[in-house]
C-alpha cells in the first residue's frame, strides 16, 4: 500500500510567549521564561501560584457577538487556526477548504464557562445560560474552526489529558498518509487557569514552588532542585497537507511528519512507566522507517516533577542505548509551562521550528543537573545544529496514555 507523504505547511500560536511563531521560537531558543507568580481566587480564599498565562485579545479576529458563544478555550483555538491558515497561504478567495478536516486535542474544554455555571447554581439563581452546554464541550473548538471556515471534512477532538493534542496530530497524520484526507487543521487548545481548576491542581503534590532566583526560574526539568510543574494555557494549530497538495500549490513546507506511535502504560493513573514510553517511541521510529540513531533531538515531555523526568530519561536511555548520549534532549516546559491538552501541539510546533531553523532549544534554568538525568539536556542556552534532520516529540499523559511524533527537516 502506497503511503502519502505528510507536510506541515503552517503554524498558528496563541502562547504564553506571544502569537508570532518565529518570535515565540526565538524567545524559547534564548531561554526566556514566560512564567510569573499570579494571584488566584478571591481575597478571602485565594493563593499565589506560578502560572504561564497567555496575553490574548481575540477582538481583531472574532467579533463581539461571536465571542459570546465561545469559551476562552475556543477563542484561542479559532485565532491560532486563523493564523495557521494565513501562514500556509490558505485564506485567499481561490483556496478550496471544503474537504479539510479538523483534528484537535483539548483535555477539559470550557473550564471558565463550567465554573461560571456552578457559581450561578450555588448562588441559588438556578438559571444557567442557554449556551452553557455548547460552551463547555471539549469538541467546541473543533466545531468553531470548522464552522468559521466552512470545513466539511471530519471534525474530531481527542481528550486524553496531556497527550490530547499529540494524539490529534498523530491521527491527522495517519488520515492524510493513508489517503482519507489531503488537508487537516490540527493541534490543541487549553484554557483551564480559572480558580476552581487551579484549586484542584493545588490538591496534588505536583506544582512547583517559587525558586529563590524568582518565579521565572521555577520550572526546572532535569534539575536536582526541581519541585514540580507550572500550569500554562494557550493554543497551537498546524496545517498538514499531502505531498500532492504541496506540489500543486508549489509551496515550501516547514517540515515533514514521518512517524507516530502511541501506547498505554496500563500501570497507574498518575505515575509514569518507562516500558510504556519505550513502546510508544519504538513504534514511532518503526513507523518512520528510520534507525533510532538518526534521531538528533528529543523535545521531552519532562514537566519538572521528581518521578516524571527521571522515568523519561530512563526510557530514552533504554531505547536508544549508546546513542542516547549523542541526542540533545530538552524540555521547553521550563519556559512556557505545561499547557496540558495543548502541550503536545505547542511542543511539536517548537520542534518543527527547531528543524526548520536547525536550532535546538534549551532546558532553561538547568544549573544543577540531576545525576539521574545524565543525558545532554541542553542546559540554559540553545545551540545551532547543522546536522539536525530528525526530531522526536514526547507526550506522556495521566492515565498512562503515551503519544510520540517524529518530524524530518525538508
Amino acid at each position: 500500500m502506497r503511503h502519502n507523504r505528510v507536510f506541515v505547511t503552517g503554524i498558528g500560536l496563541v502562547s504564553p510567549h506571544g502569537n508570532d511563531p518565529d518570535q515565540v521560537f526565538d524567545k524559547i531558543y534564548q531561554g526566556k521564561s514566560a512564567i510569573k507568580m499570579t494571584r488566584s481566587g478571591t481575597p478571602e480564599f485565594g493563593s499565589n501560584i506560578l502560572l504561564a498565562r497567555t496575553e490574548f485579545d481575540p477582538s481583531g479576529i472574532i467579533s463581539k457577538p461571536h465571542q459570546i458563544f465561545m469559551d476562552r478555550v475556543s477563542q484561542m483555538a479559532v485565532v491560532a487556526a486563523q493564523q495557521a491558515l494565513e501562514k500556509a497561504g490558505l485564506l485567499s478567495e481561490d483556496a478550496d477548504l471544503s474537504s479539510t478536516g479538523v483534528y484537535t486535542g483539548c483535555a477539559l474544554g470550557g473550564a471558565q464557562s463550567m465554573q461560571d455555571a456552578y457559581k450561578r447554581y450555588f448562588n441559588k439563581t438556578r438559571t444557567a445560560r442557554p449556551t452553557t452546554v455548547p460552551l463547555i464541550m471539549p469538541n467546541a473548538p473543533a466545531g468553531h474552526i470548522s464552522m468559521r471556515h466552512k470545513l466539511h471534512g471530519p471534525s474530531q477532538n481527542y481528550s486524553i489529558a496531556c497527550s490530547s493534542s499529540s494524539t490529534a496530530i498523530g491521527e491527522a497524520f495517519r488520515a492524510i498518509r493513508d489517503g482519507y484526507q489531503e488537508r487537516v487543521i490540527t493541534g490543541g487548545t487549553e484554557a483551564m487557569l480559572n480558580d476552581g481548576t487551579i484549586c484542584s491542581w493545588e490538591g496534588m503534590p505536583v506544582l512547583a514552588r517559587e525558586h529563590p532566583e524568582g518565579a521565572h526560574a521555577s520550572c526546572r526539568p532535569f534539575s536536582k532542585d526541581r519541585t514540580g510543574l507550572v500550569l500554562g494555557e494557550g493554543a497551537a494549530m498546524l496545517i498538514l497537507e499531502s505531498e500532492n497538495l504541496v506540489n500543486k500549490r508549489n509551496i515550501q513546507p516547514l517540515a515533514e511528519i514521518v512517524g507516530y506511535g502511541s501506547s498505554s502504560d496500563a500501570h497507574n493513573l498518575t505515575q509514569p512507566d518507562a516500558e510504556g514510553q519505550i513502546k510508544a517511541m519504538r513504534i514511532a521510529i518503526e513507523d518512520a522507517g528510520i534507525d533510532s540513531s538518526e534521531i538528533g533531538y528529543i523535545n521531552a515531555h519532562a514537566t519538572g516533577t521528581g518521578a516524571g523526568d527521571k522515568v523519561e530519561i530512563e526510557a530514552i536511555k533504554s531505547l536508544f542505548s549508546h546513542h542516547a548520549k549523542r541526542i540533545a534532549v530538552s524540555s521547553t516546559k521550563s519556559m512556557h509551562g505545561h499547557l496540558l491538552g495543548a502541550a503536545g501541539a505547542l511542543e511539536f510546533a517548537v520542534t518543527v521550528m527547531a528543524l526548520k531553523n536547525k536550532q535546538i532549544p534549551p532546558t532553561a534554568h538547568l544549573t544543577k543537573p540531576d545525576p539521574d538525568c545524565d543525558l545532554d539536556c541542553v542546559p540554559c542556552i540553545g545551540r545551532p545544529s547543522s546536522e539536525l534532520n530528525y526530531a522526536l516529540c514526547n507526550s506522556f499523559a495521566f492515565g498512562g496514555s503515551n503519544a510520540v511524533l517524529i518530524a524530518k527537516h525538508v
